[in-house]
């Protein structure tokens, strides 16, 4: 291999490294989840969540949230030029959408619909065992929650599918950080308020794994030298 080969392999090589912490992290989760996922396959008992219930919501408002960072990232994939971003970008969007599957498959085994409440609604409920709610039970529009999810705007959609080269690398790490960060208290919130063991396994695992994602794009950031 040539100097240039070199030079071009090491962006890469540290996504790589980045995605094999985020892989073991996720591994004894993902075992948890399938255990529990195939003993109670298919079960709609009066143990199930219900229809108002924080999984529910939960279920609802991150397959939202996990469809606009998949777009995000088949956007960047399809125009990067920078290796180690389009394999990071390539990994969003098949994990991602892995957990959308799941989430919307939890809505069909507990029978519910798989949309109701306002976003961000089920976080109002108290958690487990006391009396406090997690807010002050304020109405929310759409908007204003996903902007608390740290969702990216229409305008800002559109700004990253007209830029090209490192000012769209650039935009979609800052975006996806935002994102991302919206998504860990969502994840916290339900395993404070929640039951279900499924659900409850993938929010530590999206809360753990959005934190390491986090710090990788922060290094690519720095790499990149983005603003």
């Amino acid at each position: 291999m040539n100097p240039s080969e070199t030079l071009c392999a090491a962006p890469a090589r540290g996504w790589r490294q980045w995605r094999n912490v985020i892989l073991v992290s996720l591994a004894i989760g993902a075992l948890a989840f399938a255990t529990g996922r195939f003993s109670t396959f298919g079960s709609q008992g009066a143990g199930a969540p219900g229809i108002d219930s924080p999984e529910a919501g939960f279920s609802r408002d991150m397959q939202v949230h996990h469809a606009q960072a998949i777009q995000m990232a088949m956007e960047i994939y399809r125009k990067t030029a920078d290796d180690e971003l389009r394999i990071f970008a390539y990994d969003i969007a098949t994990g991602q959408a892995g957990q959308r599957g799941e989430m919307f498959d939890w809505l069909v085994q507990w029978g519910l619909p798989q949309s109701g409440s306002p976003m961000m609604k089920w976080m109002d409920a108290p958690p487990v065992g006391s009396g406090h709610a997690m807010s002050d039970g304020a109405a929310m529009t759409e908007e204003e929650a996903r902007i608390e999810m740290g969702m990216a705007s229409a305008d800002e959609i559109t700004a990253l599918q007209a830029t090209t080269g490192q000012q769209a690398d650039c935009l979609f790490l800052g975006l996806l950080i935002r994102h991302h960060e919206g998504a860990i208290p969502m994840a916290e919130a339900l395993i404070e308020l929640g039951s279900d063991p499924r659900a409850l396994t993938v929010a530590e695992n999206i809360k753990n794994g959005q934190a390491a994602e986090i710090s990788a794009m922060e290094s690519m950031q720095a790499r990149m030298g983005c603003e």
